[in-house]
């Protein structure tokens, strides 16, 4: 067997939870590219019911003790981009990552700026408590849209004309847009932004990932009783 069939049938288990952005790329990229996968959930440390039993395994292999962690065999990785560079190393099965290295230093510039801009102002609108901070938050990422929507003009895709791990990095954002919405995010995406969402909306990988009216109250619920506490200590 070459090493690529061997990776082919290694046993990932993957530790995440649906609230956690970060883990819901990891399970979009596995979805997206059919790699048989098990699933343990942990929820992160601020998501955590009191009681709840973190597994050894996960103590052991996640430095910081957040998900998502990923299991390959015997080999274990924590951190989203990482597990999701990792994965294209170790399975072929639709690849994420373009054949050219000009394109793959696109896809990686890109990946980065989101991690760098489009996630934290969308933590912000939900992390933020004051009313002139969330929009503060919610102006940022609109601003963030705006930079992915010149991206669009150059192709259906966040680099370029094809899917890659671009989407796999922002597809969150989507995921939890009507929670945003609710939560203070007011601003209308451009229409190349809203017509890539749709399309995301249409991939294999998104069933896999997409949230429920149940997961949305929860989200909202969530955060509306965090501001809620924060107001009065």
């Amino acid at each position: 067997m070459n090493a690529a069939s061997v990776d082919s049938l290694a046993e990932v288990t993957v530790y995440g939870h649906w609230i956690c952005p970060f883990a819901t790329r990891v399970e979009f990229a596995l979805a997206q590219r059919a790699i048989a996968h098990d699933q343990v959930n942990v929820p992160p440390t601020a998501a955590r019911p009191k009681g709840f039993v973190v597994p050894d395994e996960f103590v052991a292999h996640s430095p910081k003790l957040e998900i998502p962690l990923v299991r390959i065999g015997r080999e274990w990785l924590a951190d989203s981009i990482p597990i999701l560079e990792w994965m294209e190393s170790r399975f072929d099965e639709n690849p994420l990552l373009p054949d050219t290295e000009p394109e793959r230093a696109l896809v990686r510039d890109r990946m980065r700026w989101v991690d760098e801009h489009l996630f934290p102002s969308m933590i912000g609108v939900y992390y933020q408590v004051e009313s002139q901070r969330i929009a503060a938050a919610a102006a940022a990422l609109s601003d963030a849209f705006g930079e992915i929507a010149q991206w669009l003009e150059d192709g259906e895709w966040l680099a370029g004309e094809q899917l890659t791990l671009v989407e796999a990095v922002a597809l969150p954002v989507y995921v939890r847009l009507e929670g945003l919405r609710r939560l203070g995010f007011r601003h209308q995406l451009p229409s190349n932004v809203e017509a890539h969402r749709d399309r995301c909306s249409q991939l294999v990988g998104w069933p896999a990932v997409a949230w429920t009216d149940d997961h949305v109250d929860e989200f909202v619920g969530r955060f509306e009783k965090f501001r809620e506490r924060r107001r009065l200590s």
